[in-house]
């Protein structure tokens, strides 16, 4: 009935009655996600009508608190990572021109205060640290209060900062900021009370912001939604039958408030899957044990592989090769792969069972170059940003050209492009004035008279190119194929124009786009991998038209402009048949492919490297602010130091990349491969996952 095969454990699990609170835990790679799709397909088979929530990653639970939101008689409406980012900047205004009595502190504060001296930078930590107080449920007074009461118990209770063993576990660069004498601890207090009375001002002017506008991003989305699914509840409606949530480790307190809110404190009809769960509702849990996937499975073999050889591992039946390389440098790498994935694809596999698994795919230009290279077609998903893409900056370029020929950039990215080629001194003779300009009669208001020696400043100048190319000025100067090219351009934005009148916003783009130069032959891998990205984009574009329509062409350009210019964008997992997907490991969450490739398995990318933010926070400890603003003693603050030694904050997030290394490698279902480039380093500040299972250290120390 169900249709898909478990093991008696997981079949076990499966036939829990769909009423009750069930958690089903495991390792990575136990079949979590395939009961919990177990459980979706038959509560679909036994209540056809009943309305399930299906939220297999944090990010569709998410979703889910949006639709709650747009359903009210006041909608809420959801408003996109870059937006909210730019609303929080918004707010911190009055911050950055130091005018403290608008963000409703009273008192005087002390302006340099840790991170403020690179406002971009401060305004990235504290955008993250709002979103994680979001997510923990913590509003801007609690977080005051306990920053208050971290300060004070760190300035009052000093610890021992010349214990030997914090001085010895201190790099010899910081070691200086364990010297601070009672002047400086109560100076930094100081500090570090400003930053927290800032920061809880800051939040507190943004979530009224948000307030104001009606409006709720991701972050503030599930605390908002579960307010609304509370009241409903209280009158006895239910908006959900059942529920199934995946990575039930990921789900902070606002989610928990969410599910309690649709399901009741109990969370009854709740099915969730992840590796711990805090016991905060009593649910039934089920363990699954681990499979032939194991981590001891997985790291015997590793130790055993020669380069380019494998073993088999067999259990019941499955079986996964697992194979080690080291490649001498990233292209070297990058060509690896690729000819890795083709051989896969020549002895029989299919390309969308085949996954390409980075830490980050917001830059794999090469890999993706490479397996194009081999009429591979791929599709990146998770971190990867659509709007920096050279195929996409090119559709956008004659989007641009058609609504503002005068925008430069863009036009200059035209001409230089696949669609026109032209050189160098081509574009430097459109950019200059005709052998006979008529000399202007009267000079306007804005424009310095006209003088027998040019002045070094044109104000004529950001508008030549643009009239050149639209009204023909310099055709006359143009050799005859340059001259041919432009011609045609110009007719085809004559057209265009007219479309842009006639044809809706998705037609339009289409008919401009169709004049786009095919990346490679009709059918290979270029020309379908550029199909997709244009479809990818025209989706967003879309998208971008439907939420402001008065906005036009203009608006719509600008939005993915702006949306070019932030780093929070991601491009979410679609069907994509035919096409090896490049993927994150976030967004391979649940998903198992025949083939997977690790590259980039090196301290730096796989794991990356520990960076923490200017400020860190915890709600114990209050506040801990990295730089020691204003002072002249040590870089860093004493808390700080003291803080990342008894809290072993880089052990942390390193065995929390561990833990994304196993998920990546638990994808694989009959082949796995890992490869990294470049000599390894010595695995002290990040581990090197490549060299650990190459070494065959003890199976418990591959993955924690």
């Amino acid at each position: 009935m169900i249709g898909i095969k478990l093991d008696p454990e997981q079949q076990r699990a499966l036939d829990l009655p769909l009423e009750a609170a069930v958690f089903v835990g495991g390792d990575c790679g136990t079949g979590k996600s395939r009961v919990l799709n177990a459980r979706i397909a038959r509560a679909r088979s036994e209540h056809p009508e009943a309305r399930l929530l299906i939220a297999p990653t944090r990010e569709a639970l998410v979703r889910a608190a949006f639709d709650v939101l747009a359903t009210q008689p006041q909608p809420v409406v959801a408003i996109d990572e870059p937006t909210a980012r730019d609303l929080f900047a918004a707010a911190a205004r009055p911050l950055l021109e130091l005018d403290f009595a608008r963000l409703g502190s009273e008192g005087s504060l002390d302006p340099e205060v840790a991170g403020l001296r690179h406002p971009q930078r401060f305004l990235d930590a504290a955008y993250r640290l709002v979103a994680k107080l979001c997510d923990a449920a913590i509003t801007p007074d609690a977080f005051l209060a306990a920053a208050l009461t971290g300060a004070a118990a760190f300035s009052t209770q000093l610890p021992n900062l010349a214990d030997p063993v914090l001085l010895s576990e201190t790099k010899a660069a910081y070691r200086d900021s364990l010297a601070a004498d009672g002047p400086e601890i109560a100076r930094q207090y100081r500090r570090e009370v400003d930053l927290a009375k800032i920061l809880a001002a800051l939040y507190a002017q943004f979530l009224a912001e948000l307030d104001r506008r009606a409006v709720a991003y991701a972050a503030d989305a599930l605390p908002r939604a579960a307010a609304v699914l509370e009241t409903q509840r209280a009158a006895g409606q239910a908006p959900y039958r059942f529920g199934f949530v995946d990575d039930a480790e990921r789900l902070g307190a606002s989610a928990l408030r969410f599910l309690r809110a649709a399901f009741g404190p109990a969370l009854d009809g709740v099915t969730l899957a992840g590796r711990s769960w805090d016991g905060s509702a009593d649910t039934t849990v089920v363990t699954l044990q681990r499979n032939y996937r194991s981590v001891a499975a997985i790291a015997h073999a590793a130790a055993c592989i020669e380069r380019r050889t494998g073993r088999r591992i067999e259990d019941e039946g499955l079986a996964v090769v697992v194979r080690l390389h080291r490649c001498a440098d990233e292209d070297d790498e990058a060509a690896f792969v690729a000819d890795e994935v083709a051989a896969r694809i020549a002895a029989g596999a299919q390309p969308e069972q085949i996954a390409v698994i980075f830490r980050s795919v917001a830059a794999v230009a090469g890999y993706e170059s490479a397996l194009l290279g081999r009429d591979v077609p791929v599709a990146i998903f998770g971190d990867f940003h659509p709007f920096r893409d050279r195929r996409a900056l090119d559709a956008l370029a004659l989007l641009w050209n058609v609504y503002d020929p005068f925008r430069h950039d863009w036009m200059v990215r035209t001409l230089e492009g696949p669609l026109l080629a032209l050189s160098d001194a081509t574009i430097a003779t459109l950019c200059s004035e005709p052998d006979r300009a008529a000399v202007p009669l009267f000079a306007l208001e804005d424009e310095p008279a006209p003088t027998v020696r040019a002045a070094r400043w044109d104000p004529r100048r950001d508008l030549r190119l643009g009239w050149n190319v639209v009204r023909g000025d310099r055709d006359a100067a143009l050799g005859d194929e340059a001259r041919r090219r432009v011609a045609a351009f110009r007719r085809n934005r004559l057209a265009w124009l007219d479309a842009m009148d006639a044809l809706g916003f998705e037609r339009f783009a289409r008919t401009v786009w169709q004049h786009l130069p095919r990346d490679g032959a009709p059918g290979s891998a270029r020309a379908s991998t550029q199909q997709w990205l244009l479809h990818l984009l025209l989706r967003r574009l879309v998208d971008f038209h439907r939420a402001d329509p008065g906005a036009g062409l203009g608006g719509v350009l600008r939005e993915a402009e702006r949306h070019a210019a932030s780093d929070l964008v991601r491009t979410d997992l679609e069907p994509a048949a035919g096409f090896v997907r490049l993927i994150s490991v976030e967004a391979a969450a649940g998903l198992e492919f025949d083939h997977v490739v690790i590259p980039r398995a090196r301290a730096g990318d796989f794991p990356r490297w520990y960076a923490p933010d200017a400020f860190l926070f915890s709600p114990r400890h209050g506040m801990i602010p990295k730089e020691n603003a204003g002072g002249t003693q040590a870089a860093r603050t004493a808390k700080f130091t003291h803080y990342m030694h008894r809290s072993r904050a880089r052990d942390g997030y390193n065995a929390r990349e561990r833990t994304a290394f196993a998920y990546a490698m638990w994808r694989a279902r009959a082949s796995l491969t890992i490869s990294a480039a470049g000599a390894p380093t010595s695995g002290r500040s990040a581990p090197e996952f490549l060299e650990e299972l190459r070494t065959a250290r003890p199976p418990g120390s591959i993955i924690v």
